[in-house]
Order: C-alpha cells, then sequence, then structure tokens
C-alpha cells in the first residue's frame, strides 16, 4: 500500500495506486531536496556522507559539492542563489551565482548556533531557518559542546547583518514552511510530534506560536521533519508511516507511504507534480495530482 487514505479529499493529492520508483540509492542519510525549475535539476544533502549531490535531466546523479560541512536543508531565494543549513559550521550559507559561498549566520547575542536544519525564504528575501541540536551529536554532525542554550527558530536578514531570534521554545524545531501567502510560518517540532503556527508581520516579526496539529497517528516508523506546502495550500509532512497531508483547516487527509524512513521531500518535474523523497539511504519519486509550488 503507498497511499493510506483518511478522508476523500486524499483522491485529490495522489491516485491510490500510485507507484513509488527508486531512483538512485546507496547513500548514508538523505535530506534537503530542491528542485531548479529552470535548470531542471534536484540538489540533495547526504548529511553523514558530508557530500551533496544533484540529479540531473538526464537522470544521473553526480557529486555537487565535498566536502559540504555535512549540509542539510537547502532552498533557493528569488535571485536563484542556493542556501543551506550546514551541521558542521553550524552555519547559515548562501551560494553566489558565480559559485562562492557566503556565510549569513553563525551566531547569536555572541553564541554559536547550535546547528541550523532546514530553511525558507519569505518572498520579499527574509530568511527563516530552525536551529535544533542533531548537528553536534556524532553522525549526523560534529559532537561538541552546545552554546547556545535554547533550540530557536530564527530569521535573518539577506545581507546577513541582522539576526533575530523568534521563538527559543521549542524542543527540536525542525521543518518549517510558509502559508501561500506568506503571513503563517508553520514550523514543527520533532520531539513533541507536533506543528506549530506563527503570525508573520510585515516586518517580518512572530506572533502566536500555538500548537496547529499533532503528528503521531499512523503506523511506521517516521516523526515531525521535512514540511512543505502545496499549490492548493496543503501542508505536508513526515510523520508515522510517511509523509502526511493536512489541509488548510488542519485535517489530515492521508499518508503517503515510503519503502524507508523518509526525512525530507520535493516537488519537480514538468509541472511540479513529481514528489521527490529522500529517505535514509536512497532518492525515491512518485506521481502526485497536486503540484507543489516552485522555489523563485
Amino acid at each position: 500500500m503507498t497511499v493510506e487514505l483518511r478522508l476523500d479529499g486524499m483522491h485529490n493529492i495522489i491516485d491510490a495506486d500510485a507507484t513509488l520508483e527508486k531512483v538512485a540509492g546507496g547513500f548514508l542519510f538523505t535530506e534537503g531536496p530542491i528542485w531548479h525549475p529552470v535548470e531542471k535539476h534536484l540538489t540533495f544533502s547526504d548529511i553523514p556522507g558530508n557530500e551533496m549531490f544533484r540529479l540531473g535531466p538526464d537522470g544521473k546523479v553526480v557529486s555537487f559539492r565535498k566536502p559540504s560541512n555535512m549540509g542539510n536543508g537547502n532552498t533557493y531565494d528569488a535571485q536563484r542563489r542556493m542556501l543551506t543549513c550546514q551541521h558542521a559550521s553550524s552555519s547559515v550559507t548562501r551560494t553566489e551565482a558565480d559559485g562562492s559561498i557566503t556565510t549569513l549566520a553563525t551566531h547569536f547575542e555572541g553564541k554559536a548556533l547550535n546547528s541550523p536544519n532546514d530553511i525558507v525564504v519569505r518572498r520579499d528575501g527574509l530568511i527563516y531557518f530552525t536551529d535544533p541540536t542533531y548537528g553536534r551529536l556524532d553522525y549526523f554532525g560534529v559532537e561538541r559542546e552546545l552554546e547556545m542554550g535554547a533550540q530557536g527558530v530564527y530569521c535573518v536578514t539577506p545581507d546577513g547583518k541582522t539576526i533575530t531570534r523568534l521563538a527559543d521554545d521549542f524542543a527540536q524545531p525542525n521543518g518549517l514552511c510558509f502559508s501561500l501567502d506568506h503571513s503563517t510560518l508553520y514550523v514543527n517540532d520533532t520531539e513533541h510530534k507536533h506543528i506549530r503556527r506563527f503570525e508573520i508581520a510585515a516586518d517580518g516579526s512572530a506572533t502566536g506560536g500555538d500548537v496547529w496539529v499533532e503528528v503521531t497517528e499512523g503506523e511506521g516508523e517516521g516523526h515531525p521533519d521535512g514540511m512543505k506546502i502545496d499549490s492548493k495550500g496543503n501542508v505536508y509532512c513526515t510523520g508515522p508511516g510517511g509523509i502526511h497531508v493536512i489541509t488548510p483547516e488542519g485535517e489530515t487527509l492521508g499518508v503517503i507511504r515510503t519503502a524507508e524512513f523518509t526525512a525530507n521531500f520535493a516537488w519537480g518535474g514538468e509541472g511540479l507534480t513529481d514528489l521527490y523523497l529522500t529517505s535514509s539511504t536512497s532518492l525515491y519519486r512518485i506521481r502526485v495530482k497536486t503540484s507543489g509550488l516552485p522555489l523563485f
């Protein structure tokens, strides 16, 4: 069974008999997939492998960056520059058009960040990222002492000069995504197994933060990690058994079940109806009916 149906609306998301296709394998732990809608390639991270890979239009996977400072989450900004959360360096970086790398965030109030994990960009260029402690553990990062004392959600300006902490009361903040109009920021907490919702003001500040949805029901391995929104405003979040699809009203339509533990995913392909899954040692693809959103 590839699709677990909970509400009838799941039929609009994906066919019940959709086939999960293995695109590539042999990795250690894949994460951070992002699709380039112009150049038609998918870039993703292998965190413990300390390498980033790229699936090209020819269907071949090649090394993109090694070492990668144990890069995790990635995204693009409106200028088509790639932003990356790096575990080993506890930093947020931007890959410029000429291939050079600019460091945007490493510290807050004089203390080193824990290990930036996932990242999104608002339409005006403000950058939001989560900062759990996973990148200071062995295998998924570099084992070292924590300085920060909190696991927070941050906003940094595109020039890297101003960094603001929006919340510091998470156990382990992880995936995040904006609503369609970018007025709401959804952030999940891996340890607490729920998604919280913040209202974002014009100046980038946040209010609210109440728990929106619990992501606990389902059979199989999985917890809140990667999270994104589709073109209809549905929120997709990894959880028990695979990827949970949640309506804007907070109802879970169903679960796209996965063959391996899945940490993240991204839409790609023509029409953004190929859903790529970074699933531990492998990269998978499954065709969906509701498209995703382009990153730029």
